[in-house]
């Protein structure tokens, strides 16, 4: 009796460290990219002219990113008190082949910007994200390259 008792509990254990082994595999297949990123400064080139914005002064700017899809939420930190309120929001699906990370923007507070796709060339180092990439709206007479720096925010 003791040995089938002895034997069901090591059976317990081993199956608990394959479930473990197992949670472990799909946490690691997740491509790097899958996380909350915190916008730290944002350059946008323009017929020439470049502007580059710190997100750590007066603004947040997150960009929440799962296995399909992509959202972002940006808002002043003054709850829209002042003349620098903003609140713009959106989100989609993406594709990510290699660096290349492509958004499908199919929701947005800014509405001439749905239904159009973004491709940027994406890198990880570490805790940090850098998307560089052509932003082209006809509709919003947008046509500049982008770049972002994000860094992961952590749990």
């Amino acid at each position: 009796m003791k040995l089938v008792i002895c034997c069901l509990f090591l059976s317990v254990i081993l199956m608990s460290c394959v479930a473990e082994t197992a949670d472990n595999a799909k946490k690691s297949s997740s491509p790097p990219l899958v996380g909350t990123w915190k916008l730290l400064t944002g350059t946008l080139i323009e017929k020439g002219d470049t502007a580059v914005t710190d997100y750590t002064q007066n603004t947040s700017f997150i960009k929440i990113i799962n296995d399909s899809h992509f959202a972002f939420l940006h808002h002043d930190l003054n709850q829209g008190k002042d003349s620098a309120a903003v609140f713009s929001a959106g989100g989609g699906s993406y594709t990510l082949v290699d660096s290349t990370y492509t958004e499908q923007l199919d929701y947005c507070s800014a509405r001439d910007w749905e239904q159009n796709a973004f491709t940027f060339a994406i890198s990880i180092k570490n805790d940090t994200l850098v998307q560089y990439g052509v932003e082209k709206v006809a509709g919003a007479g947008v046509d500049r390259i982008n770049i972002e720096k994000y860094v992961r925010v952590k749990k």
